[in-house]
């Protein structure tokens, strides 16, 4: 464990260096923000029907988006996958380390410290100026952060799912560029899912990804409370298990059988 929290720990050093890359990235969302919040704000003023969730709900759920869109923002680890490519993973299985904690760790602080250095930037200058309401009790508070925690782990594993995956496809292309948009659509960053159809809802709420986003938001709001909020924690710490499992016994299955060509 001593060698993860290590790896952990030096990675999350290294990625605290990336300051400009981090106020670029707030200035960007924020941009961002502002632009969704005219969108929605002229939806609610050209409907009459009844919606699921307020004008102030919405804008929260937007600024909440907009603070954790990392988690969202899904690609291979790009150092692994050049290993893959030019056959130096091998170098990887001469570590006397479980290589699926390996990269779960890497991947974890690649996803963690980003996504700190913008959220809390947004969160407060959301908070001030922009609209973002603060979560109605304590509670709601404590289990967003429950939520957002497992949002993590969640949004980790599938990076490695993704990243053992090359054992197949090698360039990782075909993913990069399918999976996003998929997540984006599935999660509540594009639209928020409780403004989605009925039929739709019950669809995406079987898959893992409206974990990723919409559940720590409704959570964070109070929009869930009660079986729902904890139906909603039980589905999301299940695909947790269930993508952590997946990626461990795909990766053995494709150890078993790797040939590394090149040198």
């Amino acid at each position: 464990m001593r060698a993860y929290l290590a790896i952990l720990s030096s990675r999350i050093r290294t990625l605290l260096q990336y300051r400009a890359a981090a106020i670029a990235g707030v200035a960007t969302q924020l941009f961002f923000g502002i632009v969704r919040m005219m969108i929605f704000d002229a939806f609610y003023r050209s409907s009459a029907s009844a919606v699921p969730m307020t004008h102030e709900q919405t804008i929260t759920y937007i600024w909440l988006g907009q603070g954790m869109i990392l988690l969202a923002l899904f690609g291979v680890d790009k150092d692994i996958a050049e290993m893959i490519r030019s056959g130096s993973v091998a170098y990887e299985l001469t570590r006397p380390l479980d290589l699926y904690s390996l990269w779960f760790a890497r991947a974890l602080s690649g996803r963690a410290t980003p996504l700190v250095m913008r959220a809390l930037p947004i969160f407060s200058v959301a908070l001030l100026f922009l609209g973002l309401q603060p979560p109605p009790t304590i509670a709601n508070a404590v289990v967003f952060l429950v939520a957002a925690v497992g949002a993590l782990l969640l949004a980790s594993a599938i990076i490695v799912l993704l990243t053992v995956l090359l054992l197949w496809t090698i360039s990782g292309e075909g993913i990069n560029r399918l999976v996003p948009a998929l997540i984006f659509f599935c999660s509540g960053i594009a639209i928020p899912l409780p403004l989605f159809p009925e039929w739709l809802q019950s669809a995406i709420a079987v898959l893992p990804f409206r974990a990723l986003m919409d559940t720590p938001f409704r959570l964070y709001m109070g929009h869930l409370s009660g079986a729902a909020a904890l139906s909603a924690l039980v589905h999301q710490w299940t695909w947790i298990i269930v993508v952590v499992l997946a990626g461990r016994m795909i990766l053995a299955r494709g150890l078993r059988r790797l040939v590394v060509q090149g040198g």
